[in-house]
């Protein structure tokens, strides 16, 4: 950051702290609304954000961004547009190792087998030594990104005996139509997309079982957070309990389902494909989510380790410089642990 923009930063905090000291009550509640960045991912969040049930609960105005990507989010983030968002483990990892002062605080979904690799029909690709050579469509310091290397690792294929194509989803399907990839690891609704002629090679879900799972999150400006922790509680109760009603009926997700809706509104997807492609996905419970199979256990919990996996893949790859000691540090249960104090 340099000089000058510190001293106009300064400048604008001290006219800020000025109109804080001097407004009324009124303006103070107006002042309640925060910007959250989604994406095209089905799941019960997508149904939550049209129920209007997170302002109703909160109070908040809430200005939902549709972004196509985790990297993207993660940009919002840093600029500080976006204070809460949507992202993938990846790139979760790759914006705090360089320094964006985030906290992942929910787990919007075990990735399972939501995100997998495709090779298109006619492409001749019939096993994993077939891809030697072939175009492969992926969204870079992504999720898919990351099980794309480890698969690749395990097939004992090296990175430069593929072409590996920094795409994101919507241009994924677009160059599959066009023939101009042969394979691609990517998510619904792309992921549908591409399998109407093309066949899965692996999942993420068979990856996880490997010993590297991913998962998608939602982050949080840690300082916005801690300002707003009320909000953050109240949020995550309506998170869980949205997972919480998915989970004990799925059923109920019929293709007039509100439900249903929600997500074909929100993400584009086929009605008829919105339930199959929310069951690629797992959601664990509230109190799963502060255990340390997921949230808690600091370093050693289960995101936490996770992450350190996903830095050590990233530098790896050129994409960070430095591996953190202690992703742990960039998890927090607090807002899920207040959640499940509120009735």
């Amino acid at each position: 950051m340099n000089i000058l923009l510190k001293t106009f930063r300064g400048a604008l905090r001290s006219t800020l702290i000025f109109a804080a000291l001097t407004a009324t009550t009124t303006t103070w509640a107006q002042q309640k609304e925060v910007t959250i960045a989604y994406q095209q991912i089905n799941g019960p969040f997508l149904a939550a954000i049209a129920s209007g049930d997170i302002e109703k609960s909160t109070g908040y105005k809430i200005n939902w961004r549709e972004f196509d990507s985790g990297a993207k989010v993660a940009t919002a983030m840093a600029s500080g547009d976006v204070k809460v968002g949507v992202i993938g483990s990846s790139p979760f990892t790759a914006a705090v190792s360089h320094g964006v002062d985030m906290q992942l605080f929910w787990i919007m979904d075990n990735i399972n087998n939501a995100e997998a690799m495709v090779v298109r029909d006619g492409s001749g690709i019939n096993k994993p030594a077939d891809l030697k050579g072939k175009k492969i469509g992926v969204p870079f310091v992504s999720t898919s990104h990351f099980h794309t290397m480890f698969a690749l690792q395990l097939w004992g294929i090296k990175p430069d005996e593929v072409h590996l194509l920094n795409m994101q989803p919507n241009q994924i399907v677009a160059a599959w139509d066009r023939r101009d990839i042969d394979a691609a690891f990517v998510w619904n609704p792309a992921l549908n997309r591409i399998k109407q002629n093309g066949k899965v090679l692996i999942t993420s879900g068979e990856l996880s079982k490997k010993g590297e799972a991913t998962f998608d999150g939602i982050a949080v400006d840690r300082k916005w957070g801690e300002d707003n922790a009320e909000f953050m509680a109240k949020f995550v109760k309506i998170l869980a309990s949205a997972d919480a009603e998915y989970r004990e009926n799925p059923k109920a997700w019929t293709i007039n389902s509100p439900q249903v809706k929600a997500n074909v509104k929100l993400s584009g997807e086929d009605a008829k494909d919105v339930a199959p492609s929310v069951a690629l996905y797992a959601y664990p419970s509230l109190e799963e989510q502060a255990s340390s199979e997921w949230l808690g256990g600091g370093a050693e919990g289960g995101v936490g380790r996770s992450l350190q996996a996903t830095a050590q893949f990233l530098k790896n790859q050129g994409m960070i410089d430095v591996v953190d000691k202690d992703y742990g540090r960039f998890v927090t249960t607090r807002y899920a642990g207040a959640a499940i104090k509120l009735k």
